[in-house]
């Protein structure tokens, strides 16, 4: 199911005659495949420069995080397809079954991420899709690495 993804998001926007429009800020949701600490969640973005954007996520649920990326865009040949990579950390909060007493305790876990991924932006629509490679380091509480959180974002855009 990922490879049928992968391949038809690159056919769509390699093979596109729109033009895409630059966008400054976009709301939406990503979801992920794995069970990184940042998986489902939403995103906002916002670029600070022309090539410079802060993404900051929320995963809702268990675990329940908060991350932020600081990622650096560049354009491919197809236009509104640009590739970007970026690096960020995050703070996440795991419910842990204690199986001697039957009580759930919340862990913090405190970590860092990279993405590197294709962004795409619809000319005419408010519809910007990106779909990435975002692995995880967790650090504090529990040192574990994620490295297969693949994720396909759909975010609504508007500036410019």
């Amino acid at each position: 199911m990922k490879k049928i993804v992968i391949a038809l998001f690159v056919a769509v926007a390699i093979s596109s005659t729109v033009s895409a429009q630059d966008y400054k800020t976009a709301l939406g949701v990503r979801l992920s495949s794995s069970a990184a600490m940042i998986n489902n969640s939403i995103s906002f973005k916002q670029f600070i420069s022309d090539k410079t954007a802060i993404e900051a996520y929320f995963s809702f649920g268990d675990p329940l995080a908060l991350g932020a990326m600081l990622e650096f865009h560049k354009p491919l040949a197809a236009s509104g397809l640009q590739y970007y990579y970026g690096v960020g950390g995050y703070l996440g909060f795991v419910k842990t079954l204690n199986t001697t007493t039957q009580k759930t305790t919340t862990d913090p876990n405190i970590g860092a991420q990279g993405v590197i991924g294709l962004d795409y932006k619809f000319s005419g629509i408010p519809l910007n899709l990106s779909l990435d490679w975002k692995p995880e380091l967790n650090i504090v509480n529990d040192i574990n690495f994620e490295p297969a959180a693949i994720g396909l974002t759909a975010r609504f855009t508007f500036g410019k």
